[in-house]
């Protein structure tokens, strides 16, 4: 079945509802978190009426319900908070994982952890060092797939951490051991790329060989280190190509808040990448068209499909759906191609409270629309 054009996406995590997070907990959920899971459960209908566990769960015996069926019901309402919309592809909202590091780096040999580090403002995560060779315990992310593609109405897509980022988040103290002599700039590169490209071939293509056996048929490849160090573009596109290697999917690069030319043309050997999905919005200002940089895949002759970025997931004010329109509007002019075009947020939403995040993804999909019809009236009137 062919697609409209622009179909729309959904790119990353989504903030936990409260009920969720006390849910999991085993707490008894305050009336915020009541009335939280209520409106929502109203509005997506996510876990029937007749369910006894429901009743269970807002009198106050979360843990008796269980973790594990509290986060089914997190799943769940993911996918309807994405599908109701009425988006294209979708996932679960990573509603099963707490970060994007620590979950695949234990399901790994060869680290240890070393305590939490500071990633930006108050944030922190517990960073590991690879002590050893790369070892694979055994592939992550295969049960919850199951249960996405169990539920899902729309089409599933799931995202994966990159191993470039695995890699430059961690400390390499195993490969860098290797290198003799002095450890000078080449030799730290040196052992950096042999580092990337064992995470991905040891542990993130297993994992996306099994995935794909499951029937997984599109995967987002994350990246956010990829714009940290813009001399290293040619091992994201090496690690890349490793975890990818032999492996039939439809695979896609997700890169947020990067300067991209500087990553160019170094990227453009990742191969198997059919989609770069890129934030746009955040830079996209009164006095700045945010989608300018959109002229560099001409400029390069990358003719790969585009995860245009519409949406600031950094600030609360919705986009209007004209607004939407208009910057799918100039990207096609741009790209002079509108079929390459997928709508997506610039990044996940998980900065944004619920409500906020809904009725943003709502205008994006109405904006894709109001852009659609009227790229179907100027064909047809050509």
């Amino acid at each position: 079945m062919s697609r409209p054009v622009f179909p729309t996406q959904e790119i990353g995590s989504l903030a936990k509802p409260r009920w969720q997070i006390m849910g999991q907990r085993g707490e008894p959920l305050d009336e915020r978190a009541k009335d939280e899971f209520v409106r929502w459960n109203t509005e997506l209908h996510f876990v029937g009426d007749g369910d006894p566990k429901r009743e269970s769960f807002l009198s106050g015996h979360s843990a008796k319900v269980g973790a594990a069926t509290v986060r089914d019901w997190g799943a769940l309402f993911a996918l309807r908070f994405f599908e109701e919309p009425g988006l294209d592809r979708v996932y679960d909202g990573e509603a099963r994982r707490i970060e994007m590091y620590e979950y695949p780096i234990r399901q790994m040999r060869g680290f240890q952890f070393q305590g939490h580090v500071r990633s930006f403002d108050n944030k922190y995560y517990l960073k590991a060092a690879g002590t050893g060779e790369v070892r694979l315990e055994s592939p992550y992310h295969v049960e919850e797939f199951d249960f996405v593609k169990a539920h899902a109405k729309a089409e599933p897509k799931l995202p994966v951490t990159g191993p470039y980022t695995l890699a430059d988040w961690s400390y390499n103290e195993y490969y860098l051991g290797r290198q003799k002599g002095w450890k000078g700039r080449k030799e730290r590169r040196n052992a950096q790329k042999e580092f990337v490209v064992e995470i991905a071939r040891k542990a993130i293509r297993p994992t996306l060989a099994a995935l794909i056996a499951k029937g997984c048929k599109v995967i987002q490849v994350d990246e956010p280190a990829a714009g940290t160090h813009p001399d290293e573009a040619d091992l994201v596109a090496e690690g890349f190509n490793a975890a990818t290697e032999g492996l039939d999917a439809e695979f896609s690069m997700h890169i947020c808040f990067s300067d991209y030319r500087s990553l160019f043309p170094a990227l453009l050997e990742a191969k198997r990448c059919r989609q770069w999905a890129w934030e746009f919005a955040n830079r996209d200002t009164p006095d700045r068209d945010g989608y300018e940089i959109l002229k560099m895949f001409k400029e390069y002759g990358d003719t790969r499909d585009i995860g245009l970025g519409v949406l600031d997931v950094h600030r609360d004010d919705v986009e209007s759906p004209e607004v939407v329109a208009d910057r799918i509007r100039r990207a096609a002019k741009i790209l002079g191609d509108p079929s390459r075009i997928w709508v997506n947020p610039d990044c996940g939403l998980r900065t944004r409270s619920l409500s906020i995040a809904h009725q943003k993804l709502k205008n994006m999909v109405a904006g894709a629309k109001l852009a659609r019809a009227d790229q179907l009236g100027r064909e047809a009137a050509a």
